[in-house]
């Protein structure tokens, strides 16, 4: 399976809400490597690299996130994989 690099950004109740400890825990059981960090207007953005099937299913639970998230839209972009994360990281 090819490896591939999304770059997210996640609309709606996202902060306040568990959404980047949970996204982080989520990456590292599925081998999903990179970060995620909350954005000054309220959205939470993620970078996401690893197995294509990895990769989709993080994006697909980022859809719902945690229990108390609302996500209304995700913006996603796919990038050209660079293999540059050893691990997947809460970004401040």
């Amino acid at each position: 399976m090819d490896n591939i690099r999304k770059h997210l950004i996640i609309e709606g109740r996202v902060q306040g809400v568990w959404f980047r400890e949970s996204t982080r825990r989520q990456a590292v059981s599925l081998g999903v490597l990179g970060w995620v960090k909350n954005r000054a207007e309220g959205t939470v953005e993620a970078l996401l690299e690893g197995p294509e099937g990895a990769v989709s299913k993080l994006v697909d639970w980022c859809r719902k996130g945690p229990s108390a998230a609302g996500v209304t839209s995700i913006h996603e972009t796919e990038e050209a994989w660079r293999g540059e994360f050893n691990a997947f990281d809460i970004v401040y």
